[in-house]
């Protein structure tokens, strides 16, 4: 597989991929059983790693960065990618089962209430008979014990799964991903709010929201007291730095003769 290529957004680099290649890439380090992990950005992301070097180093040490949301991907195609689609946590889930279920593939699933992982375990094996869930974890809110945490690691790499889908929301599950790279003998995917979608515990976004780039809508609709200042502040500020971006690459590009 070619190396994969990507821009920096905001001081962060995202990879600019198909869906084909991230599952691709993911298959070929679980098949080795590699410790990796993956971020899906989207602009709560890059705004937070502008201002917090700790959470800007894991995103950059990540393995693959992939652009969710409309205007991390709407970037990368002003930037040169111009096919670049929005590849997010939700449906790179789906896709990625669907491609275990064919291969013979093991997936863990670590995250959400034990409520949420019983409707999400059922969702699954509806949906793919054949799937191998090999686990799953609910942990507790609060940080795990060094104990308790040995016993998590022990319990997904005797599971033998090649991935670990990791639902602990931003920017928990992006800091436990990167704190436990080289430990855990698989790839693990940061999938947000994607287990409690599929779960049926959380009403996702119509599919003509997620197209036209109106998820976040959706989502600030659904839990207004929560995020109204993520979207007002952090869309805001992206918008604005995002511009800065683009107006000063155009400046310092020489003309083409």
């Amino acid at each position: 597989m070619k190396p994969l290529s990507g821009r920096h957004i905001l001081g962060s680099f995202i990879n600019a991929v198909s869906w084909d290649e991230a599952v691709t890439a993911i298959h070929l380090w679980a098949a080795k059983r590699e410790s990796r992990y993956v971020c899906i950005c989207n602009v709560h992301s890059v705004v937070t790693a502008r201002s917090n070097r700790e959470f800007s180093k894991v995103i950059r040490d990540a393995d693959l960065a992939t652009p969710d949301g409309a205007p991390i991907a709407w970037m990368l195609r002003r930037l040169g990618f111009s096919n670049q689609e929005r590849i997010n946590g939700p449906d790179l889930m789906l896709r990625y089962c669907a491609h275990a279920e064919r291969t013979g593939e093991s997936i863990f699933l670590y995250g959400g209430s034990t409520e949420t992982l019983r409707l999400l375990e059922q969702r699954l094996k509806k949906d793919f008979p054949a799937l191998r869930i090999a686990g799953l974890h609910s942990p507790p809110f609060r940080k795990l014990t060094e104990d308790e945490d040995h016993e998590v690691i022990e319990k997904i790499n005797n599971s033998g799964a090649g991935t670990v889908w990791v639902s602990l929301g931003c920017p928990k599950q992006e800091q436990w991903m990167a704190e436990h790279r080289g430990s855990i003998n698989g790839v693990m995917i940061g999938v947000g709010a994607a287990f409690d979608y599929h779960a049926g515990t959380l009403r996702r976004a119509p599919i003509w929201m997620q197209r036209n780039g109106l998820e976040w809508l959706h989502r600030f609709c659904s839990e207004p007291s929560r995020l109204w200042k993520r979207y007002l502040f952090t869309n805001t500020l992206f918008i604005g730095l995002a511009l800065t971006q683009l107006i000063r690459r155009e400046t310092n590009t020489p003309p083409t003769r």
